[in-house]
């Protein structure tokens, strides 16, 4: 019988390690609540009418056909039962030899039950449709708006100064810039503002201080409002409240300041340090258990390089997903594990058209040239030849015209939305 894999999470990490044992001598299950890969660092893209939904998202089974020896299953993760070495979900109970946990993080609102109430994440390609949905439809109610609701829908707030921030702000500027004059000649956008507010002193925090400060130059250089310094303490739908009791209007915020780990039920709390993820050992199995293994943004190793952790990033989601396809064979043999180690290739964000920064081990650039080395390194992250081509073309034309045809309102249908109303009532 074949040593059983049960994977939690087919993001990054989990997707990588399934694809690499599928033609291996383990049983694989892959467990994820989407039947979908999404790939979040163009989510903004998709919340903005650049990208269609489907460019940044590829069906799970699509890459797993022909292969019996992965599983794939949709459903909700409910707890892990260590001792009897199951996983329990919504949709049955799944043995393991091994268990490898990927589940990621989602938004960390801090405890603001408002913010979270009313905030718009972009962490799941459903999300960045429901935030394109909501600026879209923002602008057709403009068209009949009073004055006092046209001050609300003309200011846009994005809370965050990371890469998930800034490129989705510099993003919305373009969309006032080229698009908006074009689909709506009636209506005067120079009243339309855009705002970047961050806690801290700086845009893009983990990155070097010239790309810091080149990413808030091109920026305002666009027309967006940063504001360093500056902590949102809370949010009712209308008015945005700051720590230092200045207010904005705005029925647009867009929550990018923070992430939190999705824990399953069954991890020891004395394992979860800050950003609740989860502590592993330099072989990324979860303390005091040689058959739990822990990936990608939950994770969390110390190592002499990364004193409080690895980066929260692709590249790295997919070097231990590589790393452990290794030890997974070892194991098999009966041989040492290979212990995790990772050497940073670099980092960047991009803010606009010919606007990009990248910081790599040796060196630090920026504009054109930084803007081309971001859009090919994030195309060939991208799963499928089909989707890179997609992408490829979509960014060709938005290049040459400053235009898209992407801005579509899908909405759920009356009768979905009269369901999930029925639903919630019956609890």
């Amino acid at each position: 019988m074949l040593q059983r894999i049960v994977i939690l999470g087919a993001g990054f990490a989990g997707l990588q390690l399934a694809r690499r044992l599928k033609g291996s001598q383990f049983d694989i299950t892959l467990i994820d609540q989407y039947n979908f890969h999404q790939f979040q660092p163009l989510f903004y893209q998709v919340a903005t009418g650049r990208l269609e939904p489907s460019s940044v998202s590829f069906p799970l089974r699509k890459v797993f056909q022909n292969k019996a020896n992965v599983h794939v299953r949709i459903a909700a993760i409910e707890g892990i039962d260590r001792t009897a070495k199951q996983v329990i979900t919504d949709a049955g109970v799944f043995p393991y030899d091994y268990l490898v946990i990927a589940t990621g993080c989602t938004t960390n609102y801090f405890g603001n039950a408002n913010i979270e109430r009313y905030a718009f994440p972009m962490k799941s390609t459903t999300e960045s449709i429901a935030l394109r949905n909501h600026i879209l439809l923002n602008f057709e109610k403009a068209l009949h708006a009073t004055a006092e609701e046209l001050e609300g829908i003309m200011n846009i707030v994005v809370v965050g100064g990371g890469p998930t921030g800034v490129e989705l702000s510099g993003s919305l500027a373009e969309l006032k810039k080229n698009i908006l004059p074009r689909d709506y000649p009636d209506m005067d956008f120079s009243h339309l503002n855009v705002y970047l507010l961050e806690a801290g002193p700086a845009t893009l925090g983990p990155m070097s201080k010239v790309s810091q400060q080149k990413s808030q130059a091109y920026l305002e250089s666009m027309g967006v409002q940063v504001k360093l310094n500056t902590q949102v303490k809370d949010y009712d739908g209308k008015q945005v409240l700051l720590a230092d009791g200045r207010t904005i209007a705005t029925q647009t915020l867009i929550w990018a300041a923070g992430v939190t780990g999705n824990v399953p039920k069954g991890i020891d709390s004395n394992l979860l340090v800050r950003g609740n993820r989860i502590k592993t050992n330099q072989y990324n199995q979860l303390e005091g258990a040689s058959d739990i293994f822990v990936l990608g943004d939950i994770a969390y190793m110390e190592t002499a390089a990364f004193p409080k952790g690895h980066p929260q990033l692709a590249n790295v989601a997919i070097a231990q997903a590589k790393n452990l396809v290794q030890n997974f064979t070892r194991l098999q043999k009966g041989a040492a594990l290979l212990p995790f180690t990772y050497k940073s290739p670099g980092t960047m964000a991009t803010v606009g058209k010919r606007k990009a920064v990248v910081d790599l081990p040796f060196m630090s650039f920026q504009g054109r040239f930084a803007w081309f080395v971001w859009m090919f390194l994030h195309l060939m992250l991208i799963l499928s030849v089909k989707n890179k081509l997609i992408i490829f073309i979509n960014w060709a034309i938005s290049y040459f015209t400053n235009d898209t045809t992407l801005r579509l309102i899908l909405l759920p249908t009356k009768h979905q939305v009269d369901l999930y109303k029925e639903e919630g009532k019956d609890g």
